[in-house]
């Protein structure tokens, strides 16, 4: 929830982006936690791009510290790092980040110690200091980074070479361009299971790095000669963040026309249906009037979900399309999470009011979303019988499909009738009380249906279509619930 409103604005975004790979000391980590949040819901692919482009300037840091010969303070963060980490309380992750902080620099300080007798070869160092064309320099960055997985290790060791004069400024700028582009391969490969919006991150990320090289490519003779009086590490580093920030302001500044064209490339994603919440800000000066508008249209867009997510989990079950089951196991991870975050907002809220009247409010909404929970919960159920079913090779025998579509049919017309109480369009009690009773039937049809399959020792189906009667039955019981509620709480226009 503070991570979906921090980053509307997209220089908290960069920043946020900036601290945390400064500290994992890794952009790739990032971007791949970046296109997680994205394909879970929590952030939308614009608001992710700010995170994105800050990695970059987080990564910076690997070379600053090498260059000023820092790292010889490595072994004390890493026993600062253990000794926090083995404390056990609410902090102690924190230690491990500490720890793994300091080891990146103490192996960039033992690969400055192991390459010193390479000083005394004169072949290496002639190849090294020689310039190499340009573009073959940052080949090599690129696909060294995408073979470690790190361009804070390719900066670092980059470093590294220059400040024990192994390498030419010439060959190491571009080495350490290039590694802004290798670093990517990680993000390309994370997204292969998940949604477009995460791809989305991902191709952002990619585009962004080649944009930045293009973007510096004309302005790394001239800088070349700007920094030639500086010591050649410290000249260096300056180069890695002047490049990183450069190309990080250009792209933040224009935001908006980069993410519609990276839309453009990708104009669908799987997760675009979905709604957003943006909850409001708990201040002194908050109308609780305006917090109850939010949770009655939330009410109505939860349950509408929650009725498209039903459609899609008993269409993958009677189809076997996998995109459609993939589509439903990532829309119900959404639901997950919009669970934890009203959870979370309902919890500041019952705080926030000294109020008896507000606060018997604040626990009528409390009470209204924990039925739409429970009826979250059948739905993952009936999509486990799914996961199930894949995992155990079995497929629905076609005399039962005709059973899973009437239910589902039915199911799906009282989640209609619901949805049009809620926007108090005009709906009859007893026209609902109707649909609930034939869609009992059409439950004892189903039961009947599997009485008689039971004793068939070749059907491997049954256990599953056991479950899916015991979870229907479930469902239409908490819908039933839902109703009830919802005729006490809901009065027509």
């Amino acid at each position: 929830m503070f991570l979906g409103k921090a980053t509307k604005i997209p220089v908290v975004g960069v920043l946020i982006g900036a601290l945390v790979t400064s500290l994992i000391q890794s952009s790739s980590a990032t971007s791949v936690i970046t296109m997680g949040l994205v394909n879970a819901g929590v952030i939308n692919f614009k608001n992710s791009l700010g995170i994105i482009f800050g990695a970059n300037i987080g990564t910076t840091i690997t070379a600053q510290l090498v260059a000023f010969k820092l790292t010889n303070f490595a072994p004390y963060i890493i026993i600062v790092g253990f000794l926090i980490s083995i404390v056990r309380n609410r902090w102690s992750f924190v230690g491990r980040t500490v720890f793994y902080f300091g080891f990146v620099f103490f192996s960039l300080n033992l690969i400055s110690q192991a390459v010193a007798p390479l000083q005394s070869d004169p072949r290496l160092i002639s190849f090294l200091t020689t310039p190499q064309n340009m573009f073959t320099a940052l080949m090599i960055g690129a696909i060294f980074t995408a073979l470690v997985q790190s361009s804070s290790v390719t900066t670092g060791v980059a470093v590294v070479f220059t400040q024990s004069s192994l390498m030419s400024l010439d060959n190491a700028i571009p080495i350490i361009i290039g590694a802004n582009i290798g670093t990517t391969v990680t993000a390309m490969l994370a997204i292969i299971d998940m949604d477009v919006s995460a791809k989305r991150t991902a191709i952002s990320h990619l585009i962004f790095n080649i944009g930045g090289v293009l973007l510096f490519l004309p302005f790394i003779g001239s800088m070349a000669n700007w920094i030639s009086q500086m010591e050649p590490a410290i000249a260096l580093a300056t180069v890695h963040l002047v490049f990183n920030l450069i190309t990080c302001v250009v792209f933040t500044v224009f935001i908006t026309p980069y993410s519609n064209f990276i839309y453009k490339i990708f104009p669908s994603a799987d997760n675009s249906d979905l709604p957003t919440f943006e909850f409001p800000s708990l201040k002194d000066e908050i109308n609780l009037k305006d917090v109850n508008s939010f949770l009655k249209k939330s009410f109505k867009e939860l349950l509408k979900l929650l009725q498209e997510n039903y459609n899609l989990a008993t269409l993958s079950i009677e189809s076997n399309y996998r995109h459609i089951y993939e589509k439903v196991n990532r829309r119900t991870q959404y639901v997950d999470q919009i669970q934890k975050n009203f959870t979370r907002f309902f919890s500041e809220l019952i705080n926030f009011t000294d109020d008896q009247e507000e606060s018997q409010k604040i626990l009528i909404f409390i009470n209204e979303y924990e039925y739409l929970y429970q009826v979250h919960d059948s739905l993952k159920d009936i999509l486990e019988i799914k996961t199930n079913m894949d995992e155990m090779y079995i497929e629905l025998h076609t005399d039962m499909i005709l059973h899973y579509r009437e239910i589902s049919s039915r199911t799906l017309n009282v989640f209609n009738l619901l949805v049009k109480k809620l926007q108090r369009e005009p709906v009859e009690d007893n026209d609902l009380k109707d649909e609930f009773h034939e869609l009992q039937k059409e439950l004892n049809e189903f039961s009947r249906a599997l009485f008689k399959i039971m004793p068939d020792t070749n059907r491997n189906d049954t256990g599953n279509n056991m479950h899916f009667m015991t979870y229907s039955q479930r469902l239409k019981d908490k819908l039933n619930s839902l109703f009830e509620l919802l005729k006490q709480t809901v009065k027509p226009k």
